[in-house]
């Protein structure tokens, strides 16, 4: 038997409509991947957005670190000069009283009685030399203990010396101070 529909209209409209669902289908594909697309691409831009911010943070902390190092070395720098300053400082304050100390040993050396060397280590005075007696050494120390720039005079050794003319080599240490006057008088030139 022959088929014959008779209904025609049902098979167009079932064509229709599968054709609009064909349609809805791609416009639908097509959206989504426009979505897709643009999706993509705002987050690749947002991506490359941070590493080019990431970049430019990394350039400024090694530009930092840079000028971390030289700020480092300007205050390494700053504090060698200081202490430069402080030394010189020092010497100028201490050029008069180097003079007064040889100035006051020449005032205690007693007759009889040469130094052959001087030693200074911090404020502590070594000093070797020859004296034609025993009471020629303790003349000495007397003088020592009774200067305002001496202070603790301490025999160390006492022996004979192989010179004919001289009976006794000695090494002593005497401690050198300055006296309050002057202290205060160098505290006040210091805070000008």
């Amino acid at each position: 038997m022959a088929r014959i529909n008779l209904l025609p209209w049902r098979e167009e409209l079932r064509e229709e409509r599968k054709k609009q669902f064909l349609m809805v289908l791609l416009g639908t594909a097509v959206v989504a991947g426009i979505t897709i697309f643009l999706g993509d691409m705002q987050i690749n831009g947002a991506i490359n957005y941070q590493q080019s911010r990431n970049e430019f943070m990394k350039k400024e902390i090694a530009a930092l670190d840079k000028k971390i190092v030289e700020i480092k070395e300007l205050k390494k720098k700053r504090e060698e000069l200081l202490e430069r300053m402080k030394v010189i400082q020092d010497l100028q304050g201490n050029r008069p009283i180097i003079v007064r100390v040889f100035d006051e040993l020449v005032k205690s050396v007693p007759d009889g009685v040469y130094f052959t060397s001087l030693e200074m280590k911090k404020n502590q005075l070594l000093v070797n030399g020859f004296a034609e007696s025993n009471n020629r050494v303790s003349n000495l120390m007397r003088d020592f203990d009774n200067s305002k720039w001496f202070t603790s005079p301490n025999l160390t050794s006492v022996k004979a010396a192989d010179k004919s003319d001289l009976a006794n080599q000695f090494v002593l240490t005497v401690n050198q101070t300055t006296p309050k006057a002057l202290q205060e008088q160098m505290k006040k030139e210091q805070e000008q």
